[in-house]
C-alpha cells in the first residue's frame, strides 16, 4: 500500500483507483431527467426558478405582461419595494454614504428617518469589535489562502465567544445578524493581512475601525497601509455594497440561508452555510474568475483596439481552449435577467467615473468591448433559450482592482455586502416559521440481492 509520506493532501494510488469506482457507479443517465420531469437546479427548461417560498425583502423583475404574454425587459431590482436605482439617486444626490441605511431598510422593512439612522449607525459602531484578543488567537495563528474559508471558521468561532449562541428567538438572531455585519470587515481583511504575512512574507500591520467611518471607509483604511482613500473611491466601493446586499430569495447563498434557517439551527452556522454557497465560481467567486480571465485575455490579445482578435479569443473561451477550458465567458449572462442586469447598469456608470480619475481609461473601454462583442459570439456559438447579458460580476472586477483591493479580497467584499440580506432572510424565516425545507429526490437504484461477504 502507498503512504502519503505526511503529506496530508496527497492522492494515492488507492485513493485515484476507488475515485474511478465512485464516479462509474454514480453517473445518471441525462434522459432521465426529462423522463421524469425533473428540475435540475429548481429551474425549468426556460430557466425560470422553481416557486419554493415567499419573500417581502427584494423583488426582480426580468419580464413584463404585455397583452397577455410575459415579454423580456431590462432587469428591475426592488428592495422592500423601492426600485434600488432610486435609492441609489437619492443617496448620490444627497452626496453620502448609503450602505448602513440600506442595511436598515432590508432588516427592518422601511427607510430610517434621521434619527433612526443615526441610531443604527451608532449601534453598529458600537458592535464592531472582536472578542478580546480574538485576531491575535484565531485570525493571525491560522492563515488561510482562501478568504471566504477564513471568514467562515471565524464565524463558527464566534460562536464559542457568544454565551448565548443557540437561543433562535427574534431578539437575540438581530442582535447576532447586527454583530456580525458590523464584524465582517474585520474579518475580511485581518484574515487577509494574515495570510499576506504569514503564507507571503509581506509586512503585516492590523489597524483599528476608526468610528467615525462608514463601513465602506472602515473596510479602505483597514486594508491600506496608510490608511489613506479618495472620497471617489468610497463612495463607490459604499455603492457596490449596497448593489450587492440582497437579490432575492432564490439566489443559491440566500435559499441556502432560508434552507439552514429552517432546521432550527444557530445564526453562526447558517451564515457559514451561506459563506460556503457564495464562495463557488457560479455564485459569488465569478467576480474573481472574470478579473483573471481578462488577465489572460490581455495575454494573449496585444491589441485591444481589435475586435476579430477579441471575438477569435471569446470563440477559444467557449469551445475549452482557453483560459480554464471551461466553456464559460464569466461575468456574460444571468440566471434571472435576459436584456440587462440592473446592478451592472449602475455599476458600470461608477467604474467608468473611477476609470477615468485613476488612468484605467483602455481598461475599461476593453472591459466595454467584450460587453459588447460577447453575446454576438455566444449566439454564433450556442443555441440559447435566452438573451445574454452582462451581469454584477463583470464590472466588479475591475473595480476592486481599481481600488487596489486585492484579488483575494473579492469574493469577501461579496459576502460583507450580502450579510445583510442573509440576515433579514433568516429574520424572515423565523418570523414565519414553517416545515424543515426537505425537497424531493426520486431514487433510480434498482433493487439488489445482498451477498455475503464471503461469496462476493
Amino acid at each position: 500500500m502507498a503512504h502519503n509520506n505526511g503529506d496530508y493532501s496527497a492522492i494515492t494510488p488507492e485513493i485515484e483507483v476507488l475515485a474511478k469506482k465512485m464516479t462509474d457507479n454514480s453517473i445518471i443517465d441525462p434522459s432521465l431527467y426529462s423522463k421524469y420531469n425533473v428540475k435540475r437546479g429548481l429551474r425549468d427548461l426556460d430557466g425560470k426558478g422553481v416557486l419554493t417560498g415567499l419573500t417581502d425583502i427584494s423583488t426582480i423583475i426580468q419580464n413584463k405582461n404585455v397583452d397577455g404574454k410575459l415579454v423580456p425587459c431590462d432587469g428591475e431590482l426592488y428592495y422592500r419595494g423601492y426600485n434600488v436605482n432610486d435609492i441609489i439617486k437619492g443617496i448620490t444626490d444627497d452626496n453620502r454614504f448609503g450602505f448602513e441605511e440600506v442595511v436598515y431598510l432590508l432588516l427592518f422593512g422601511e427607510m430610517p428617518n434621521p434619527q433612526e439612522l443615526h441610531d443604527f449607525k451608532e449601534l453598529l459602531v458600537q458592535y464592531r469589535t472582536l472578542p478580546q484578543n480574538f485576531v491575535r488567537d484565531v485570525i493571525l495563528k491560522a492563515p488561510s489562502e482562501d478568504m471566504m474559508n477564513s471568514i467562515a471558521r471565524s464565524v463558527l468561532t464566534l460562536f464559542c465567544y457568544d454565551t448565548n449562541p443557540n437561543d433562535t428567538s427574534i431578539n437575540n438572531v438581530l442582535r447576532q445578524c447586527v454583530q456580525l455585519i458590523s464584524v465582517f470587515p474585520l474579518l475580511s481583511v485581518y484574515g487577509y493581512h494574515a495570510y499576506n504575512h504569514y503564507l507571503r512574507d509581506k509586512s503585516l500591520y492590523i489597524h483599528r475601525a476608526d468610528p467615525s467611518m462608514s463601513t465602506a471607509e472602515v473596510i479602505l483604511s483597514l486594508l491600506r497601509p496608510d490608511r489613506k482613500y479618495t472620497p471617489l473611491e468610497a463612495k463607490v466601493l459604499d455603492m457596490a455594497l449596497i448593489l450587492h446586499m440582497e437579490h432575492g430569495g432564490g439566489n443559491n447563498s440566500t435559499f441556502t440561508t432560508h434552507v439552514v434557517t429552517s432546521s432550527g439551527t444557530d445564526t453562526y452556522s447558517a451564515m457559514a452555510a451561506a459563506l460556503a454557497s457564495l464562495k463557488g465560481p457560479k455564485h459569488g467567486g465569478a467576480n474573481v474568475k472574470v478579473y483573471y480571465m481578462f488577465e489572460d485575455l490581455k495575454k494573449h490579445v496585444r491589441d485591444w483596439n481589435d475586435d476579430e482578435a477579441i471575438s477569435a479569443y471569446l470563440e477559444k473561451l467557449l469551445d475549452k481552449q482557453a483560459f480554464d477550458c471551461k466553456g464559460l465567458i464569466y461575468g456574460m449572462g444571468h440566471a434571472v435577467y435576459t436584456i440587462s442586469d440592473p446592478r451592472q447598469v449602475i455599476l458600470k456608470g461608477s467604474v467608468q467615473k473611477l476609470a477615468e480619475a485613476e488612468g484605467y481609461d483602455d481598461e475599461f473601454n476593453l472591459y466595454e468591448k467584450v460587453e459588447r462583442l460577447a453575446p454576438e459570439v455566444i449566439a454564433k456559438k450556442r443555441k440559447i433559450y435566452k438573451g445574454v447579458a452582462a451581469n454584477v460580476d463583470f464590472y466588479s472586477g475591475l473595480l476592486y482592482s481599481m481600488l487596489k483591493i486585492p484579488c483575494e479580497l473579492y469574493t469577501p467584499m461579496f459576502a460583507t455586502a450580502r450579510i445583510a440580506g442573509w440576515s433579514a432572510h433568516r429574520l424572515e424565516e423565523l418570523v414565519n416559521p414553517g416545515k424543515i425545507i426537505r425537497p424531493a429526490y426520486m431514487s433510480i437504484s434498482k433493487e439488489k440481492k445482498y451477498v455475503p461477504l464471503e461469496d462476493r
